[in-house]
């Protein structure tokens, strides 16, 4: 190497790909952050649906690539995420590289689990790193590991960690950048005669077929051919084996002889794993103190039937109540930080194009993704709170048995509770699910909650056609509103089944968690995950409903009828100067009134000749069927990016201008303008009992919601998934508000 005091030319920096693998909570993003710190980019591996992080560090000349694999107890995959991390580990992703190193963390405390995948590992031929986190709450337990042993042993270095203290972070930094090698064979795993022998037979035989450049010597590794043997789920023989290639029937051959000579495959890696498993610990691990644990004694009351469900509840509804009112101080202070600035816009710049655009569009569109950041990131701390304490491994556990009856496990539980403040952040949660197809139901279905957008629709509509003089009396009312949050549930819950019996089917994988001990959490994990989700969130769904929110003002703002508007501009400048010259206070108030009647009056006309408007005409003969008018379709096609914009544009096309629902007279005046709204052509009231609990109905179950279904796209991986949630939640919507309203009309 030139010496840098006489050479101007650069050292070259040597890149080394290192795969964190491990199993859920064992605190491995936590690791992840630690050694890449925000040195990270998050993307999707090209052409699945799984989150890619990778982050970086360097030490003297070598720079290293840390990538952060979905959690997994085995490389035996039984769903898509685990696939991706046998194939990252092996090189076969498209335009990714093979790993030079692989990184395991375990949790010490429960050590023996996690040997099972640091085996496997070991297998694969690269050389491999044992980071042993979570030493003081093993150390608490009163658990000793004697890490020298472990080390020689397994044949590996391991590094003694406390992840979210950064304790022992450095060492492993050091044992990375040092000279390693691959693992002595006499490390691995000894499997039966009749076993191995299969394995060799095969061998040669899955060469010429089997994907990816294995071929060394004619012959594919011993850990892929066991790995393809030994597949239950199908995922990898379909991943590495052409469906048409004679040697899928050498495979079927081979199974049916290791079966005839009375050896079960789903047995055979778990019993010759955990055998060495138990010699390897055996003098190494011990436990010096013989009595239960604080964790025991609290997951008495905690994962029992009973008082455990009851504990759920209450933080359950802590969590949810504490969330609306929290997140109310800070969501009001946005709210009026958007209409100050959208007010100054309005005061400074003279009216026309420019004007409208940066105020009704611009600004609009980024408030409205903006206004549910304090949600998200009070629900990110919450959930963050709970996973880094423990307790949301028992919550799922808890819930599993009830959401197992529609085909999802108890990881689905949280994101939809979660929907019901916003489906964004609730989606957004689902990362938790670790199945593919669970995750993806739970996606699909969870903006069938009812969120706090939908609230303004139900309060007016109920507060304008909903009697409270009827044999139920004021019940009604409340009763119609909890008719809708019950609505989205039951829904929710035979489309999830449907789901999971049609496009989603699949063998249910078994539901396996493992339960930490509780800890208290870490401040800089809980925030490191906030601020990243947060951003996240901001990143992606704001540029998409600030985009849409656009195109919905162009729609609503164009094409301009310049006669009208100098016609309505003459008038409202006559009254102005009259209430000027009138001679008393009175008299120019009420001209004043006029002008501002008159303005509302033209806003309303030129949304009926826009391209919005001619929209809610063009649809006019689908939504007859079901009591609505064009002004109510020109509303519903408004309020695609947000559902309650559907109350401003009502108080748009009413001519009352922008309606302030926390405003109670403009609200009553809204209230009063759609009961005195007629047919043109019968002269009959436009809305009614069935027409507005149609629109309810309707509210409760479409995917109004521009930032849910960006959200949707990205989470699902594919915009296909965001565009089938519209249209089945769109069909479930008009069925049931036609279904409501026809019901209601023959009751009346």
């Amino acid at each position: 190497m030139a010496d840098p005091t006489t050479s101007t030319t650069p050292t070259a920096i040597r890149t080394v790909q290192v795969a964190l693998v491990g199993n859920p909570n064992t605190g491995k993003s936590t690791l992840f952050n630690a050694l890449v710190g925000m040195r990270q980019r998050v993307g999707n591996y090209p052409g699945v649906t799984v989150e890619r992080r990778v982050g970086y560090f360097e030490t003297g000349a070598v720079r290293f690539a840390v990538w952060d694999l979905p959690g997994t107890y085995s490389l035996s995959p039984r769903s898509p995420d685990e696939l991706l991390v046998f194939e990252a580990l092996l090189g076969l992703l498209p335009g990714e590289p093979a790993p030079d190193v692989i990184l395991c963390i375990a949790d010490a405390s429960t050590l023996e689990r996690n040997l099972y995948l640091v085996s496997q590992a070991i297998e694969l031929g690269k050389p491999v790193i044992l980071a042993l986190n979570m030493m003081d709450l093993a150390q608490r337990a009163g658990w000793h590991i004697d890490v020298p042993a472990l080390s020689r042993r397994l044949g590996i270095p391991v590094v003694p960690i406390q992840a979210h203290k950064r304790i022992g972070v450095d060492e492993l930094k050091r044992v990375l950048a040092s000279e390693l090698s691959p693992p002595s064979p006499q490390s691995f795993v000894r499997f039966p005669r009749e076993f191995d022998q299969e394995v060799e037979h095969l061998r040669t035989e899955l060469a010429p077929v089997v994907a990816g450049d294995f071929a060394s010597n004619g012959a594919v590794p011993d850990c892929v051919v066991r790995r393809v043997l030994l597949d239950a789920s199908g995922l990898v023989e379909n991943a590495l084996v052409p469906r048409k290639a004679p040697e899928r029937a050498k495979l079927a051959d081979s199974r049916e002889r290791l079966r005839a000579k009375g050896i079960r495959l789903s047995a055979v890696e778990p019993i010759a794993r955990y055998d060495w498993i138990r010699q390897i610990l055996d003098g190494v691990v011990e436990r010096r103190q013989e009595r239960e644990s604080w964790t025991d004694r609290v997951d008495r009351i905690l994962t029992h039937r009973l008082w455990g469900t009851l504990v759920l509840a209450v933080v359950m509804l802590t969590v949810f109540v504490t969330l609306f009112r929290l997140a109310e101080w800070p969501m009001s202070w946005i709210e009026g930080a958007v209409a100050s600035l959208g007010d100054l816009l309005a005061a400074r710049l003279p009216d026309g194009t420019l004007k409208s655009l940066l105020v009704d569009g611009v600004v609009a569109g980024v408030g409205a993704v903006v206004v549910f950041l304090p949600q998200i990131m009070l629900l990110f701390l919450f959930i963050g709170i709970l996973e880094d304490c423990g307790y949301m491994a028992r919550a799922a556990f808890l819930m599993d048995k009830l959401m197992q009856a529609v085909g999802l496990s108890g990881r689905s539980f949280i994101p939809l509770l979660s929907s019901f403040a916003c489906a964004v952040p609730g989606i957004m949660s689902a990362r938790v699910i670790e199945n593919h197809r669970d995750r993806l139901a739970t996606i699909l279905i969870a903006p069938l909650m009812t969120c706090s957008a939908r609230l303004p629709v139900y309060t007016i509509l109920i507060a304008a056609f909903v009697p409270t003089t009827t044999i139920l009396g004021g019940f009604l009312p409340g009763l119609v509103l909890f008719s809708m949050y019950v609505l989205g549930i039951v829904v929710a819950v035979a489309v999830a089944w449907i789901l999971k019996k049609t496009i989603l089917r699949g063998q249910a994988p078994a539901f396996i968690m493992e339960l930490p001990v509780y800890k208290i959490p870490s401040v800089r994990v809980v925030g490191t995950r906030v601020l990243d989700r947060s951003w996240a969130f901001l990143r992606r769904a704001g540029t998409i409903i600030f985009a849409v929110s656009v195109v919905i003002w162009a729609l609503g703002y164009y094409p301009r009828d310049k006669e009208l508007i100098g016609e309505y501009r003459r008038k409202v400048a006559a009254l102005q100067q009259a209430a000027a010259e009138a001679p008393s206070g009175e008299e120019a108030a009420r001209a004043l009134d006029r002008a501002a009647e008159l303005e509302a009056e033209l806003r309303a006309r030129l949304l009926e000749r826009s391209f919005l408007g001619r929209m809610g005409h063009a649809i006019a003969p689908v939504i007859r069927p079901i009591g609505w008018d064009w002004r109510i379709g020109c509303a519903v096609v408004a309020s695609f990016p947000a559902r309650e914009v559907v109350i401003s544009v009502l108080g748009v096309i009413y001519g009352l201008g922008d309606v302030d629902t926390g405003e109670s007279s403009t609200t009553e005046r809204l209230i009063e303008k759609l009961r005195q709204a007629r047919w043109k052509d019968s002269g009959e009231p436009v809305f009614n009992l069935p027409v507005a609990l149609s629109l309810m109905v309707f509210y409760a179950l479409c995917a109004q919601c521009a930032s849910t279904l960006a959200v949707l796209a990205r989470e699902a991986g594919h915009w296909k998934w965001s565009l089938f949630a519209f249209l089945y939640m769109t069909t479930l919507a008009y069925v049931g508000a036609f279904v409501t309203y026809r019901v209601g009309m023959l009751l009346l």
